[in-house]
């Protein structure tokens, strides 16, 4: 059973930095990709970033320069580095996972949540300016 846990949300000031982690169990140690996630109320959720178990990565046009997304397989944790926070990236942020069963890696034209099987319980992420 894949179990994905959220931490490091919490309340910061505009131009501020905040990292997310997403401690995961249950997942193969090849063939899978993780994401992050946000979304707001009234809004659906949008890709922020992507890695594959190849540590291939992208990054949503949104937050390219300012997130970055990284994994530590010896803790079985995903991470999101946010720098230079801004108030428009106030949100709840989702951990999510899936299998690769094709073996072909994550990279797409948008980070889609339909892609995504497991998710993590959010983290609310705050920014004031």
């Amino acid at each position: 059973q894949v179990r994905l846990v959220e931490s490091g949300g919490g309340s910061v000031q505009s131009g501020g930095s905040l990292r997310l982690s997403c401690v995961h169990s249950g997942l193969p140690y090849k063939g899978y990709y993780m994401a992050w996630f946000r979304q707001t109320s009234g809004k659906g959720r949008e890709g922020v970033a992507s890695i594959d178990s190849d540590g291939d990565t992208q990054v949503a046009d949104a937050v390219k320069g300012r997130f970055g997304i990284s994994q530590d397989n010896a803790k079985n944790t995903l991470y999101l580095q946010m720098n230079s926070l801004k108030s428009e990236d106030t949100a709840i942020y989702y951990c999510a996972a899936a299998l690769d069963r094709a073996g072909r890696g994550y990279i797409r034209r948008q980070i889609d949540h339909h892609d995504f099987t497991f998710w993590g319980q959010g983290t609310q992420v705050t920014v004031s300016s």
